[in-house]
């Protein structure tokens, strides 16, 4: 098993990853984002996720678009790989597949794509887009997939789906090598999605218990199709000098909770989740707590000291998590105490566990 890799939410949003009116050192302008990019792959970050959203939601009024800032950043980075989220629904593959393609070229060869089916009504409905019923947008989100790589790997793509058609299409440059596919989700829906086309699967925030039901699944359903997919969670990391610090922060950021925003935000993914065969969408056990932070980041338990949240990242591995992405409050400093102090903690541990795996 190779070693951990780390990611972090690009903050291209206003409001940062907490929807609480608790003052947060975190901007969501270009020029911020800029620095939060150079600092992340300097202390050891491999990956950017950048957001997509285009109307206001859980208090996030201002929005700058992700695969657009993506290729500013990879202008002014080296190393890191930069994933934009998409919706299927407001783009069309084939453009977006030229984009990608375009992203990659641009920062030679670190374009990644997180291919989200979207929860989020008004944003098509407000743009004039129908608006799908749950599974059918898991549909149509694994035809987008078809066709990215239809376009990245034949020299003309024809394709006809229930969703898109493509007839001899070309796509020149393509992508310096194949573009690693994202794609989370809890249902069943989602699951079969992701054992069928997708590269890494994103976990919300969730116990060892749970990261270890979903792995197991997902994993079964990949077998069964002949693939291997890679497993990635997110976590909320509030790294201090003493657990208490870290929870106190915890405590301070859930009791300034913008009480409506978050309500708006869990009535939107209940009306989602409702429309799934098994009732069982993305947030379905989610608490109003849990949704401060949207992808219920607190609950994979990235709270404490260094040494504390290394070893909680030593468990993920182990139950078979390759990818953690982490979302911060202070951005600026807390990304750098990340890097500086939990990354090489991880590291050390990772290479004592080979150690007494080999001597095993």
């Amino acid at each position: 098993m190779g070693n951990v890799k780390f990611a972090y939410w690009v903050p291209n949003v206003s409001g940062g990853l907490v929807v609480s009116k608790l003052p947060q050192r975190t901007d969501w302008s270009f020029e911020a984002n800029k620095r939060y990019a150079r600092i992340a792959e300097e202390v050891g970050f491999e990956y950017a996720l950048l957001q997509t959203r285009f109307f206001a939601s859980y208090g996030a009024d201002k929005q700058l678009e992700a695969i657009t800032l993506g290729s500013a950043l990879a202008a002014v980075t080296k190393k890191l790989n930069l994933i934009s989220a998409v919706h299927p629904g407001l783009w069309h593959p084939g453009v977006y597949a030229k984009m990608l393609a375009t992203l990659d070229h641009i920062s030679g060869g670190r374009a990644a794509v997180n291919v989200v089916s979207g929860w989020f009504k008004q944003e098509f409905i407000g743009y004039g887009e129908p608006w799908l019923e749950h599974d059918e947008r898991y549909r149509r989100a694994e035809e987008f997939i078809d066709v990215l790589r239809a376009l990245w790997k034949e020299e003309a793509a024809t394709y006809k789906g229930n969703f898109y058609r493509l007839n001899e299409a070309p796509l020149k440059p393509k992508p310096e090598k194949e573009i690693p596919i994202f794609q989370g989700g809890n249902s069943e829906a989602a699951r079969q999605m992701a054992a069928r086309v997708s590269d890494y699967y994103f976990m919300n925030g969730n116990t060892l218990e749970g990261f270890k039901q979903q792995i197991k699944d997902v994993k079964q359903r990949a077998e069964a199709e002949g693939r291997d997919v890679k497993f990635a969670v997110n976590g909320f990391a509030i790294v201090r000098n003493t657990k208490e610090e870290a929870v106190a922060l915890l405590r301070d950021i859930i009791a300034n909770k913008d009480d409506a925003a978050v309500k708006g935000f869990q009535d939107a993914v209940k009306e989602a989740g409702q429309s799934t065969k098994n009732k069982q969408g993305m947030w379905a056990d989610s608490t109003l707590e849990d949704l401060v932070q949207y992808n219920d980041g607190f609950k994979t338990g990235l709270i404490g000291t260094a040494e504390e949240v290394a070893d909680r990242i030593i468990e993920l591995k182990k139950i078979g998590v390759d990818l953690v992405l982490t979302g911060h409050f202070h951005y600026e400093e807390d990304l750098q105490r990340f890097g500086e102090e939990v990354i090489p903690l991880v590291r050390e541990k990772e290479a004592a566990l080979e150690k007494s795996t080999v001597l095993v």
